[in-house]
């Protein structure tokens, strides 16, 4: 019994004493149990960063190695960055390290480094961010037969808004609606950034792509025409069409532009022509159309002058509803796709910053 009481006695003082010594640092320490656990450890500090377009972003990522294991060189360890595709099953590669040699692919060559803020540091750099970065990215750390991967998801601040082009809705191809958003300065919507929209309140009656190969469209208010008027809101899902011969809208995604958007005043209405001309003689060129979704979401652009766009359509951004307006909500109003040759409007230009 005296001697259980005596255990019992050390055991408090010695658990006092390694409390009193106990400094935060401690917590930021990672011991990898090499008999029982994995030797390399790879881990994101954030599952998720955010940025926008022309900015740049530091993917988080960290390794951590059995020094018993491996001994203290670190010349082997290879990274690999890559990107994951919406359907995961295929990866584009980014960027690769391993000792002095590096190698970057396709666009992003002369946009990502490593930061390299200590030895065990393995996050990537992305510089001059551009639409097509968005997504998620796989940071994977390999030693001898050792390896562990994280991923971290890519956001930027944007907006969604639908498409459809001249020839009416119900038109694209999954491929030429592709081309359709990056013709209007965007490219097309994920279904993430498609769900954030709806969050955000997005509400449109016409099915479009996505870029999965999906095909959906936002309801906030259930009605008859859109899925029934007892139906619940939600992203409603038509599934997946054939990319060839199946034909709807699509949803477009766009982000900040390295430029001014504005509407140009002039003395007097144009033509389609004589906009796209006027535009020019004002250095600059006619906008497209998510330059002027990007304007009014991100800069708060309000004009109530309808004007025409690159795309032949003519819109005008209301950012403050108000009677003759767009009197019950903020939202670009879409006019139609007149005749170019003989209606006249204003125009919106934009003037890209070198």
């Amino acid at each position: 019994m005296k001697s259980l009481l005596l255990l019992v006695l050390v055991s408090v003082c010695w658990a006092d004493h390694h409390s009193d010594s106990y400094t935060p640092d401690q917590d930021r320490v990672i011991h990898i149990q090499a008999e029982n656990g994995p030797r390399l450890l790879v881990e994101a500090e954030q599952a998720k960063v955010f940025s926008h377009r022309g900015g740049n972003v530091t993917l988080p990522c960290k390794f951590y190695r059995d020094p018993t294991a491996f001994g203290s060189g670190i010349h082997k360890i290879r990274i690999k960055w890559t990107k994951l595709t919406s359907d995961y099953l295929r990866e584009v590669d980014v960027f690769v390290s391993m000792g002095y040699h590096k190698k970057t692919y396709g666009g992003y060559q002369g946009r990502v480094f490593l930061r390299g803020g200590s030895d065990n540091d393995a996050s990537l750099v992305i510089t001059d961010l551009t639409l097509e970065d968005y997504g998620r990215y796989k940071c994977e750390v390999i030693e001898g037969l050792e390896d562990d991967t994280a991923v971290v998801a890519l956001e930027l601040q944007g907006v969604v808004f639908p498409y459809f082009p001249r020839l009416g809705r119900y038109n694209l191809n999954f491929h030429e609606a592709r081309q359709a958003c990056l013709d209007q300065d965007a490219v097309i919507a994920s279904f993430d950034q498609l769900y954030d929209a709806w969050r955000g309140g997005l509400d449109w009656c016409n099915a479009g792509w996505l870029s999965d190969g999906s095909v959906q469209y936002p309801i906030t208010k259930p009605r008859e025409p859109c899925g029934g008027q007892n139906t619940v809101p939600g992203v409603r899902n038509y599934g997946f069409w054939d990319k060839d011969k199946s034909r709807y809208d699509v949803f477009c995604f766009t982000s900040n532009f390295n430029g001014r958007f504005y509407y140009l005043i002039h003395p007097t209405k144009l033509t389609y022509d004589e906009a796209v001309q006027a535009c020019l003689n004002d250095g600059a060129q006619i906008a497209k159309v998510g330059q002027i979704f990007a304007a009014w979401k991100l800069l708060g652009y309000d004009r109530c002058d309808a004007g025409w766009l690159a795309d032949g359509s003519v819109r005008y951004p209301i950012s403050r509803p108000r009677r003759r307006c767009s009197p019950t909500e903020a939202a670009v109003r879409f006019v139609g796709f007149p005749d170019k040759k003989h209606k006249l409007y204003g125009v919106y230009c934009f003037r890209a910053y070198n």
